[in-house]
Formats: C-alpha cells, sequence, structure tokens
C-alpha cells in the first residue's frame, strides 16, 4: 500500500464485507436490498470508526449489585454529502440514535468533475464532536475533501471519513491536502478512475442505485 494510503482503513478482508460488497456490485441487485446493503456495511465499519468515542463511568444498580459502568461522554455528528451520503445514516444511528447529523449539498460538475455546493447546514454548539463524513464512494475526492474544507472552517478539528468505496485517487488528494483525517472503507480500490470520474470495479452511481433513478441492467450494450 502507498504511504498516502496510511490513514485508510480497510475492511475488504471480512467475508461478511466481500460478500455484501459483491452484491453492491451486481446490477441485478434492486435499489431495496441495495440500501439495506449499505446500511448493513455501515453498521460493521462503524463499530471501529467509533471505537474511540470518550466514556464516563456512572454508578447503576444491576440486579445482583451496585457497580461503576461506563457510558458514553460525547456523541457524534454524522455528516452526509447528498445525496447518495443519506444511505448511510441510518447505519450509524442504529449505533446511536442520539446522534446529530450534519449536511452537505454537492453535486459534481461533468465537465470539470469538480464539485459544486448548493447546501451547508450543521448542528447548533456541536463544534467539538468528533464529526464522520459519510458519501458511498470516495472516487476523485473532491466532495469529501470541500467537505472537509468547511467542516474545518466551522470549527471541527475530529474529522473521519467513511465510504463503501475508496480509490487511490481520492484517498491521495485527501491525503496531500488533510493528513489528519482517517478513511474508513468497506473496499479500497488502488488504480485510477475512468473519464467520468467513477471507480470502474466499483457499483455505478450509487446515489442512483439507491434510489432507483437509473437501472444497469440495459445499460451496457450487448454482445455480439
Amino acid at each position: 500500500m502507498e504511504d498516502f494510503a496510511k490513514n485508510v482503513i480497510s475492511f475488504e478482508d471480512h467475508p461478511l464485507v466481500a460478500h455484501k460488497i459483491t452484491k453492491l456490485r451486481d446490477i441485478n441487485t434492486g435499489s431495496k436490498e441495495f440500501s439495506e446493503i449499505i446500511t448493513e456495511l455501515t453498521i460493521l465499519m462503524g463499530y471501529e470508526a467509533l471505537k474511540d468515542l470518550k466514556t464516563r463511568e456512572i454508578e447503576v444498580e444491576a440486579p445482583l449489585t451496585t457497580m461503576k459502568s461506563p457510558v458514553l461522554a460525547e456523541t457524534f455528528t454524522i455528516v452526509p454529502i447528498l445525496r447518495a451520503g443519506l444511505g448511510m445514516v441510518d447505519g450509524l444511528k442504529t449505533l446511536l440514535p442520539t446522534a446529530r447529523v450534519g449536511y452537505v449539498g454537492l453535486y459534481r460538475d461533468q465537465e470539470t468533475l469538480q464539485p459544486v455546493t448548493y447546501y451547508f447546514k450543521m448542528p447548533v454548539d456541536a463544534e467539538n464532536d468528533p464529526a464522520i463524513i459519510v458519501d458511498p464512494a470516495l472516487a476523485t475526492g473532491g466532495s469529501i475533501a470541500t467537505t472537509i474544507k468547511y467542516l474545518k472552517e466551522t470549527g471541527y478539528n475530529k474529522i473521519k471519513v467513511m465510504s463503501i468505496f475508496a480509490s487511490d485517487v481520492g484517498v491521495k488528494l485527501i491525503y496531500d491536502q488533510y493528513p489528519d483525517v482517517k478513511i474508513y472503507t468497506a473496499m479500497y480500490i488502488p488504480g485510477g478512475l475512468n473519464e467520468d470520474g467513477f471507480i470502474v470495479t466499483a457499483a455505478g452511481d450509487i446515489g442512483d442505485r439507491l434510489n432507483g433513478t437509473y437501472g444497469y441492467k440495459n445499460a451496457r450494450p450487448a454482445k455480439p
């Protein structure tokens, strides 16, 4: 693995993760199942991504004794990049329903492949929380790098990224600009992108597949 990927925590060797990634890649997987798998993968990654949350001890009355036991001493803020990032929110909310959610609206200019911002809204007084940016595909990295920039300007200093797929191109961009940010991914994919800025071996446009707005079954020309 390249030096710029040293901040990447990948789960591709886990058999459950590998199985679910294959289902995401399959063009026959419908939007309902696709969405459920995105949630399941987010939960699997979330256990690792959240393992450094701070705790404190409180006294509780257990069935056989009174004892001290840990509870969370901080929450975290989920930051989905619209619209595909919304597919990962429920997974993290399953782990902690009280987690706060901020929203970043970005779309990629189809000619320049650069991100264009149309919305940014974060919870009030949450700057001291860890922030987890969620976007299923870290491809060019432009949208996530822009979101990190906005968060840092707003006062967030504890930032992580969670993506289902992560490319060399995106990982390098994030490392070059923000070497303090860790990236958690279900599948790290070395190599470049296609001319449209997509990871060829990923799952197509994940926003479209989550929402059923584009089908891939008949998209490729038939073989001669």
